[in-house]
């Protein structure tokens, strides 16, 4: 009986501790360019999503908001950037101390990568968009972790 109590005691603190570990991704991200800040966040579904918050330029030179021009679907092109979700479904795989399954959308050229994620320290995160499910065949960036929302 104790052995049980000991081994239910250690897997709880085990848990505990990957899903922090999971959670170290949460916040604010400035992404490589310093242009744009994303928020990325836990989702009632237990994923990881961001979503475009702060833009450095948030206005077309006409002073209209900035939209998804360049999205491929047309009938989504009329959507705002700001609050627009660019990281979707990403889980946190322990082992490889990395969060995957996910995907990441490029605005700038309406297309979506796969897409993993790690942490290099506690304020770096890097990030590799791939195609056709090969990893080697992509491109990485790295954003730095900011404390708060941009005004």
């Amino acid at each position: 009986m104790r052995n049980l109590t000991l081994i239910t005691c250690v897997l709880i603190l085990t848990g505990n501790g990957l899903f922090a570990q999971a959670e170290n991704i949460v916040g604010f991200w400035l992404t490589a360019d310093r242009d744009s800040q994303i928020e990325i966040y836990r989702t009632s579904g237990g994923k990881f999503h961001g979503k475009l918050v702060w833009l450095d330029e948030p206005l077309e030179d006409d002073g209209s908001v900035k939209r998804d021009n360049n999205n491929p679907d047309r009938s989504l092109r009329n959507r705002r950037l700001m609050g627009l979700e660019i990281l979707k479904d990403f889980i946190y795989d322990s082992s490889e101390r990395e969060w995957t399954e996910g995907t990441i959308y490029d605005p700038s050229n309406g297309r979506t990568y796969d897409c993993y994620m790690w942490l290099d320290g506690n304020n770096t995160l890097k990030l590799k968009g791939f195609v056709l499910g090969m990893r080697f065949l992509g491109r990485e960036t790295e954003w730095t972790r900011e404390k708060e929302l941009r005004k």
